[in-house]
């Protein structure tokens, strides 16, 4: 955990803390999750948050987790209650009975089932797996074995998606067997190491086909040793094979799962220049003098954090620089020097000048239209990390070591990027933003938003929610948190059972212009609303931040009350729930021609919406409904 930084007095600031309001105590503790602690300071932050309740709409989240052991795991809980703190989730935990998941799951009055998790962690270990495999097997008879094991852990997944409608994870399995050949054990198909390598493929392939997520604490355990996470001796006392000093990181790994399901994980990475991105100053030492490249440790450190800065990239990170320099300095290593492999294009949103940091940041995360809490931020003065944490506490700010060749372990082991799937959306998503600031650039030429609007030359191609959709838009749905009218979340196992239910009508939409495809930017879930026979209820509507402004929320309405009246629907009823991250939305309805369903709000703030379709007239937009094409602007009335 050497990327959090560290507190000089945890017992003084974790006694102030309880001394404080309940309101102001959970945010306290909150802060001192955000340092580096040991198993025991784990331990007593848990405890306090025991004390705590969090105020309503102080945006923490609630995450019921319920795990699946076959091994000791209670040494694990408070880590995982700590480690969800620092991501703003309270994680409410159940722990199965020790070695019975298969029957906690088949008894649908058990415990398990009364609970009724959010997500079901299976932490199984792998000795009942290999124990049956004898030395001799060969390749074949090997997988033949541990396929049978697979497969029962399909069923025991499809039993707990079918029947707790809840999102699966299951844990990789640790290497803690010793060996018989040594060398040599790599060639013979049974020996136990090879057995465990074996059956974590299998399992994550099996996992990769059925919508599984993977809790890999086997990667985990082989960057930091075994021995840093099993102990022989607290196996044999107390059948722990997760020793205590690993709980720290393993309630991390648990808790970026839970984060990014809820679309939690961050979006940006935000890179300093000088000593980060190369070595020295480049306004002092001139372009050629910065330590960069092959042939010195210095220059390869350097070149090392840009070749991971263009790998976060490639899978959908967004990268900008924030640097006090002179920009055209800046800029210019970026074009010139032959050793850098980021260039001025790779950089979507590029800030140098001699500002406060902190007021830059804020720059850039609305230059991107993202949130603060999406940005990490990489530099190398401790001065400028320390003020960034104070002013900005909710950008993530990693605890950079002094040698620069550590610089990318530490940001890789962080986990801030933590992903749950991998789709085409991600991998354009760098040319979107990209696209992005030539839209910026339209907005900043155009005499007026109308004319921005009609120079776009804006198409929107959409359509029924289909098979090749459904993780694209299971991601949009969790991850989206300003455009989301009701912020309720589904697994994919969910929005395939509401996709293909016959009376809902789930729309999704992508938005292109004359500067690329934007992908699939927005997801509209209409079902039937109990009792009320020709009412659709609004379930579920996002949209991508990328898109807001361009009218889109106008013709998906137009769009959806079309599709809707064509099935003899009358009416349309929509709930918004204020959240702290969707006030951008709050005049949502009213716009789009809804009244007001309740005069007062809900207890919990939720407001009513009601639309007469028969009495819905269309928006006109700047958005073409001819599929894929860039034609001039279709006026809709």
């Amino acid at each position: 955990m050497d990327w959090l930084p560290t507190l000089r007095d945890f017992r003084g600031d974790l006694r102030a803390a309880l001394e404080t309001s309940n309101a102001a105590r959970f945010e306290k503790l909150a802060f001192l999750a955000q340092h580096r602690l040991g198993f025991l300071e784990t331990i007593q932050l848990d405890r306090a948050l025991g004390q705590s309740v969090p105020e309503p709409g102080s945006g923490f989240s609630t995450v019921r987790l319920a795990i699946l052991a076959s091994s000791t795991v209670d040494q694990l809980l408070p880590a995982i209650r700590v480690a969800g703190l620092r991501r703003r989730l309270v994680f409410d935990v159940h722990l199965g009975t020790y070695g019975q998941h298969r029957q906690d799951l088949l008894d649908s009055a058990s415990p398990l089932h009364q609970f009724g998790p959010q997500m079901v962690l299976f932490s199984i270990t792998a000795r009942e797996a290999i124990a049956g495999v004898p030395l001799t097997a060969t390749l074949g008879e090997v997988d033949e074995a541990l396929a049978r094991s697979v497969d029962e852990l399909r069923l025991l997944w499809r039993r707990a998606r079918e029947t707790l409608k809840a999102t699966v994870i299951q844990q990789t399995f640790l290497d803690v067997t010793d060996p018989l050949f040594g060398n040599y054990d790599r060639l013979v198909a049974a020996a136990p190491s090879r057995l465990v390598a074996r059956l974590n493929d299998l399992v994550s392939q099996a996992a990769a086909s059925n919508g599984v997520v993977l809790l890999d604490i086997a990667r985990a355990s082989e960057r930091a040793g075994i021995d840093a996470w099993f102990d022989t001796g607290r196996w044999m006392q107390a059948k722990m094979e997760i020793a205590p000093q690993a709980a720290p990181l393993y309630g991390d790994l648990v808790a970026r799962i839970a984060a990014a399901q809820r679309g939690l994980s961050k979006k940006c990475l935000v890179l300093d220049l000088d000593n980060t991105l190369w070595g020295g100053v480049i306004g002092d030492d001139g372009l050629e003098g910065i330590a960069l490249g092959e042939g010195s440790a210095a220059g390869e450190a350097h070149l090392a954090l840009q070749r991971y800065a263009l790998q976060l990239k490639a899978r959908g990170v967004i990268l900008a620089v924030c640097s006090k320099n002179d920009m055209a300095i800046a800029e210019a290593a970026f074009r010139d020097h032959p050793e850098m492999l980021l260039r001025r294009t790779d950089i979507a949103a590029f800030v140098a000048n001699w500002e406060d940091k902190a007021a830059n940041l804020k720059a850039i995360a609305a230059r991107l239209n993202i949130g603060l809490e999406s940005l990490v931020f990489v530099d190398d003065n401790p001065a400028e990390r320390a003020r960034i944490r104070e002013s900005l506490p909710m950008v993530a700010v990693p605890e950079l070591p002094e040698d620069a060749a550590y610089y990318v372990r530490c940001l890789a082991s962080a986990g801030y990027f933590e992903a749950v799937s991998f789709t085409s959306d991600d991998q354009r998503r760098a040319e979107q933003y990209a696209a992005n600031a030539e839209r910026e650039t339209l907005l900043g030429s155009s005499e007026s938003v109308e004319d921005f609007l009609r120079g776009l030359r804006m198409s929107v191609v959409f359509g029924s929610v289909k098979a090749v959709d459904l993780s694209r838009v299971t991601q949009l749905i969790n991850k989206t948190n300003q455009f989301n009218t009701t912020t309720r979340r589904y697994t994919a196992e969910e929005m395939e059972a509401i996709a293909a239910a016959p009376e809902t009508i789930c729309l999704q939409f992508r938005l292109l212009d004359r500067f690329g495809d934007n992908g699939l930017i927005s997801v509209l879930i209409l079902r039937p609303d109990p009792g009320q026979a020709g009412i659709l209820e609004i379930d579920t509507w996002v949209m991508s931040c990328r898109v807001f402004g361009r009218e889109l929320e106008f013709e998906a309405m137009n769009i959806a009350v079309e599709t809707a009246r064509r099935r003899g629907v009358r009416a349309f009823r929509a709930d918004y729930i204020p959240t702290k991250k969707n006030g951008v939305i709050s005049d949502l309805y009213p716009r789009l021609g809804f009244t007001r369903a309740n005069a007062e709000p809900l207890a919990d703030g939720t407001i009513q919406w009601h639309l007469n379709l028969t009495e819905y007239i269309g928006r006109k937009t700047h958005i073409d409904r001819s599929a894929g094409s860039l034609k001039g602007p279709n006026h809709h009335g």
